[in-house]
């Protein structure tokens, strides 16, 4: 966690109103300021009076004081100017980091800044989606400039930045305008609206319950490569509803003539029709056996 002081309070207080402020999120970053604090040995208060702004940032009362932490866009609604901090902020954002700005008292007070992980499968999982043939659309609230930092580093093949919940789902019902079929993947609250309008939903088992809610598919241990094994085994799945289809049609397009002709006696001609509905359910239960090859 990254801390800039612009105005006369310290880098210490900065961030322990900040994380005060997340304390009781479950959103990756506000996580990490939290652990932040923690790390340097900082107490964290509690919140009053606190609002989250969609998109924006969150806002509350910390030990008498009002503060409040959040993007470009809310300083602005706020009547604050943060030109003359976003270069420090520019730069941050080029590694990757998700800069917020911190305002006390309706201050400009300074800037915090959290990455939020690249776990080491994500690249993999990434190409591995590639070579399928999928096209990647990251999706963030994030600037512009950090969420190409990312994009390039991962291979991502569009970024769209700075987008609020309700964009986000404009983006999914343009891409089904467009006759594409989309896969959302997210874990917070911001998600929720995309996952649901999108074909697949697929929420983070970490994240937000209201993200898992909206989606019809659950990554239990929050890790990327549970969408590689969930298009792997949905793709199983309808190979085997295809072969099941195809044996089912064939006993009886080879079987019904012949029992009709008489060709079968009936007791054949039940037995067969009962090994077409074992052979079906046995092809089933394979799936019980399946898993990733790599």
């Amino acid at each position: 966690t990254d801390v800039n002081a612009l105005g006369d309070e310290t880098e210490e207080t900065i961030l322990s109103l900040a994380a005060a402020l997340e304390k009781g999120s479950e959103h990756p970053l506000a996580e990490a300021i939290v652990e932040g604090a923690k790390e340097r040995g900082i107490k964290v208060g509690n919140a009053e009076n606190f609002e989250a702004v969609t998109g924006k940032g969150v806002s509350g009362t910390v030990s008498g004081h009002a503060v409040a932490l959040g993007n470009t866009a809310m300083m602005r609604d706020m009547s604050l100017d943060t030109s003359a901090a976003e270069e420090a902020a520019d730069v941050l954002r080029s590694e990757g980091k998700t800069a917020m700005f911190v305002a006390i008292e309706g201050k400009l007070s300074g800037i915090v800044a959290v990455a939020d992980p690249i776990k080491e499968t994500t690249a993999e999982v990434i190409k591995e989606l590639h070579e399928a043939g999928l096209r990647i659309i990251m999706a963030t609230g994030d600037n512009e400039r950090t969420a190409r930092a990312v994009a390039q580093r991962l291979g991502i093949d569009e970024v769209r930045a700075g987008v609020l919940p309700e964009d986000k789902k404009v983006l999914v019902d343009e891409l089904h305008a467009n006759g594409k079929k989309v896969a959302m993947a997210g874990d917070g609250v911001n998600d929720a609206p995309a996952l649901a309008a999108a074909d697949v939903g697929l929420a983070m088992g970490t994240g937000a319950d209201v993200a898992v809610e909206s989606a019809g598919i659950t990554l239990l241990r929050g890790d990327l490569n549970g969408i590689v094994k969930a298009r792997t085994l949905a793709v199983a799945t309808i190979r085997n509803i295809r072969q099941n289809l195809f044996w089912a049609f064939a006993y009886n397009v080879v079987g019904v003539p012949l029992a009709a002709f008489g060709v079968l006696s009936p007791a054949i001609a039940g037995a067969a029709m009962a090994l077409s509905s074992v052979s079906v359910v046995g092809n089933s239960l394979t799936l019980r056996r399946w898993t990733v090859r790599k």
